[in-house]
């Protein structure tokens, strides 16, 4: 059966962008035009997914109002004698989406989530015994030409009858130990799409020599639930997702990684550093604005000072 369901782990505090996430989820920040967590819901539409549930907390309201029905909305723009083509690629209930959302609960004398493993968890009613893809919503994988890493990622699924599947990158040596690092188990064959040996968080220094880290989108099978609820919580009492992962390995289920493409991009927005670039890069690329803010760029990099508006926009009441 084709795989149409998708979790998206929306619970983070987001404590590493502060002060920027003290009021608006990280999620929620723009990338270009768009929030972040509207990319990443095209990119799962894109590869086929039709009912996506969003694993969410009590601060994470404004993601759950950007997915709701835009009818309203549009309605203004009509009487206001406004374009509404654009809002018009909002209608995912035209477009055959749909949306669910579920909190992941903090439990009594705790003040954060119990972790990935347990946002997955959550998930298990939603799912209903299908396989399903998982996708960090703040992370965004760029895919310039079809199919996609996640597109790729379910076939491979489904050709292996996989327990597991995982996005993967190559990171730089001195990265290693930022990441879940993924453990080849087989040489030769296509190292795009690969069976893996053992999966590490965050390793030391010399525990492995494989660079190939996780990209934040994966596809289970159903049994990820019974094998998460075997996994014991870290020192913090957090379940982690890779804990439960590396179970699968070390019981003999299949699990493989497929490797984005040499066109694509992994956005890992994680820090200040990388939002602003992951910002710059895709207003780089606005169909609309996408020239200007390039030319803009250049003059102030030669050392032009800053000049507001643009073209012969000075901006106004919206």
């Amino acid at each position: 059966m084709t795989i149409d369901r998708a979790v998206i782990p929306v619970a983070g505090l987001g404590t590493r962008l502060l002060p920027t996430t003290k009021a608006v989820p990280k999620e929620m920040l723009p990338a270009g035009r768009l929030p972040i967590i509207h990319h990443v819901v095209e990119e799962l539409i894109a590869a086929g997914i039709r009912r996506i549930l969003f694993v969410s907390s009590r601060q994470k309201g404004a993601i759950e109002n950007h997915f709701d029905d835009y009818s309203s909305l549009l309605m203004h723009l009509e009487l206001d004698g406004r374009d509404v083509r654009e809002m018009g690629r909002f209608d995912y209930r035209q477009r055959g989406i749909e949306f669910f959302f579920t909190r992941q609960q903090v439990p009594l004398g705790e003040t954060k989530p119990l972790g990935t493993g347990d946002a997955v968890a959550s998930a298990e009613s939603f799912v209903g015994g299908s396989d399903f893809v998982v996708a960090y919503g703040d992370s965004i994988i760029a895919s310039p030409n079809p199919p996609g890493l996640v597109e790729r990622m379910i076939g491979s699924h489904e050709e292996h009858r996989s327990a597991c599947t995982i996005g993967a990158w190559e990171v730089r040596p001195e990265m290693v130990g930022h990441y879940g690092i993924l453990v080849p188990g087989q040489t030769g064959g296509d190292p795009a799409d690969i069976r893996l040996a053992d999966i590490i968080e965050k390793p030391a220094p010399g525990t492995t020599d494989s660079r190939l880290a996780v990209s934040a989108r994966y596809v289970f099978a159903p049994e990820i639930f019974d094998t998460i609820r075997a996994v014991a919580p870290s020192e913090t009492g957090e379940i982690y997702l890779t804990d439960a992962i590396h179970r699968l390995i070390r019981n003999g289920r299949v699990v493989r990684s497929v490797r984005l493409r040499e066109d694509e991009t992994r956005y890992d927005i994680g820090n200040h550093s990388a939002y602003f670039r992951t910002f710059i890069d895709f207003a780089l690329k606005d169909p609309e604005w996408g020239e200007e803010m390039a030319a803009y760029l250049s003059e102030r990099l030669a050392g032009g000072s800053a000049r507001t508006g643009g073209r012969d926009d000075p901006g106004g009441a919206g």
